[in-house]
């Protein structure tokens, strides 16, 4: 069996984005700081999760497997 190439360029791609979602969620720490510590508690666990569901992870790791995006 020779090896795939997608899982390395899915593993790249997923740190990618996960540093952009990263950027973009700390480039709003300015404004949420000014938040009651329990929103700001809030916002970072939604936001921590949020990242899986908006961004098309499942259907990332999905064709890093298989080769389909369904």
């Amino acid at each position: 069996m020779t090896p795939s190439w997608r899982k390395p360029v899915g593993m790249l791609a997923i740190l990618v984005l996960i540093g952009v979602w990263c950027i973009l969620v700390a480039s709003l720490s300015r404004l949420v700081g000014g938040w009651h510590p329990l929103l700001q508690a809030a916002f970072y666990l939604i936001a921590g999760i949020a990242w899986i569901w908006i961004l098309p992870m499942r259907r990332m790791l999905a064709w890093m497997e298989t080769g389909k995006f369904r």
